[in-house]
């Protein structure tokens, strides 16, 4: 479960990336990911196999040919579906963890006997 939670945010931590910005590259991608540039070339290309993503080509100023990654129809509805199950992930926490300072605020509180 730990796996998939972890594969779920990099999924949609890369989706978000490569809908603002397209032309990024995987070094790029890497680095705003905080993964190795292995893994984010997995992580990249598990998008493109899913059909989530596809690569436009297209010219750079410097004459160099470049790639750009654009989220297909079924990449957007994948990213808004991601988005939910980690906001909804994050509120149950959020819930939890409001709940154990109360109760620890609650016990320094309470008269020590």
């Amino acid at each position: 479960m730990a796996t998939e939670d972890t594969d779920s945010a990099r999924a949609l931590e890369a989706l978000r990336l490569l809908a603002a910005r397209p032309e990024v590259s995987q070094r790029e991608l890497s680095r705003a990911l905080g993964l190795s540039l292995g893994k984010t070339h997995y992580v990249l290309h598990a998008l493109l196999d899913r059909g989530l993503v596809k690569v436009r080509n297209f010219k750079r100023s410097d004459r160099k040919m470049a790639y750009a990654y654009v989220l297909t129809p079924a990449g957007l509805r994948q990213k808004l579906r991601l988005t939910r199950a980690f906001l909804s992930r994050k509120e149950a926490e959020y819930q939890v963890l409001r709940n154990t300072i109360a109760m620890l605020r609650n016990e320094l509180d309470a008269p020590r006997q």
